[in-house]
């Protein structure tokens, strides 16, 4: 051994974060430039880890550093380091972000599905619905005369069971017995299952 005593070289300390928080409080533009100096990065990196989006990382992370400008008074060193102070601000604003990303996107998506109309071909509808009615005409063709001015009236014209039967002169137990045979062969005709 020669004798010789190596040294560690001295470590360099970085500033005094809860005394700058403290000078912050108070206004001190300085201090904050000091504070905005050593926390921008670590905040800014934890920040994108959540939204991974670069600009909105850098958005909510300018955000973050004017909460800590405006609540700066807020801090208590009893309660914890100042960059757990900050990085705990960051955090909750990220995910707030996402959050209300998500709930955006949910929205339009509600929005989106409730605005659907869906595409109909319009000359179908018509082909169908006149095929429809040449169907009913045909099988309103397979009553009895005095069946098909029953229903005629009934579900055609409007009128009650009782108007049909005073308009045709007719006692209302019977008018009420042609519709409903009426009805049972139309149903068949149809082929529409009771």
């Amino acid at each position: 051994m020669s004798g010789v005593v190596h040294l560690a070289a001295p470590r360099r300390r970085g500033p005094d974060l809860a005394e700058l928080v403290a000078r912050v409080a108070f206004g001190d533009q300085d201090a904050f430039a000091r504070l905005y100096d050593v926390i921008a990065g670590p905040v800014l990196g934890l920040v994108r880890r959540v939204l991974r989006d670069p600009a909105q990382s850098e958005e909510v992370a300018q955000e973050v550093m004017l909460e800590v400008w405006r609540t700066a008074a807020r801090y208590r060193p009893e309660r914890g380091e100042v960059l757990a102070w900050v990085l705990t601000m960051a955090h909750r604003r990220a995910v707030d972000r996402v959050r209300a990303a998500q709930a955006a996107a949910d929205r339009d998506q509600r929005a989106a599905a409730k605005a659907y109309t869906p595409v109909f071909d319009e000359v179908a509808e018509q082909v169908e619905g006149r095929l429809e009615r040449e169907q009913v005409r045909r099988c309103l063709r397979t009553l009895t005369e005095l069946q098909r001015e029953s229903v005629a009236l009934a579900y055609y014209r409007g009128f009650t069971y009782q108007q049909v039967a005073e308009l045709l002169g007719t006692p209302l137990g019977t008018i009420k017995t042609r519709m409903r045979d009426g009805l049972i062969r139309l149903r068949d005709c149809l082929g529409v299952s009771s």
